[in-house]
């Protein structure tokens, strides 16, 4: 699967980049260094990260929701066109989600952000358009709720996170991304396949009980 090609490359980076401080540099997103015309900082951020945590953390998620987009993608278009806009939705989602951040932190020479989670953000929510009632849940926690309900809980979370700049975190990233990625699957969907995703999704939820809405437990 090109999920595989994408972890290994990212991986591949991140780790050559932990001991050396030139090439986090060169690469990192600096909103002062991408407005000069360094234009690929736009996506070789994606490809750092802090910590083998926040490295191994991206991976995982990207591998346990990248999967099925991909099938969904080669299952709707082929193969080799599958794999195209998969790979589209991915890499388009780097200098998208971090365009916000781009605006507010252009004048900023002291910014720095790297990191993966915008794109892989786009992925989760290309993963709850298409499976809205799969259960999701947090690491660790033992509460799962319905995909729809966990991504609408995710977006007021991260918006609220966002005003209050927690963390260093950029949830600007994570909202941009999880919202590009829904805009890129209905369009491409409509567009290519005549396949209504947003239709779609409406049918799929259903709520017949509370067992629908929440689940406690491994």
């Amino acid at each position: 699967m090109i999920t595989f090609l994408i972890i290994g490359i990212t991986s591949v980076f991140s780790i050559a980049a932990f001991g050396n401080y030139t090439m986090m540099d060169k690469f990192i997103f600096r909103p002062t260094e991408a407005g000069r015309g360094q234009w690929y900082r736009f996506f070789t951020y994606g490809v750092l990260h802090a910590d083998y945590t926040h490295l191994i953390f991206n991976m995982f998620t990207l591998y346990f929701f990248g999967g099925d987009i991909e099938r969904a993608f080669k299952a709707t278009f082929g193969g080799q066109t599958g794999v195209f806009y998969y790979l589209l939705l991915y890499v388009t989602a780097l200098p998208v989600s971090i365009l916000p951040t781009y605006l507010k932190q252009k004048n900023n020479n002291s910014y720095r952000g790297l990191g993966a989670s915008g794109a892989v953000s786009a992925i989760i929510f290309a993963y709850i358009l298409i499976n809205p009632m799969n259960f999701m849940g947090v690491l660790f926690i033992p509460v799962w709720l319905p995909a729809f309900l966990f991504g609408t809980f995710f977006l007021l979370i991260s918006v609220s996170l966002d005003k209050k700049q927690s963390k260093g975190i950029n949830h600007s990233a994570h909202i941009t991304g999880g919202l590009y990625g829904i805009a890129f699957m209905v369009t491409v969907f409509i567009a290519f396949a005549n396949i209504n995703l947003v239709s779609e999704f409406a049918d799929k939820v259903k709520i017949d009980s509370i067992y629908d809405l929440i689940r406690i437990g491994y």
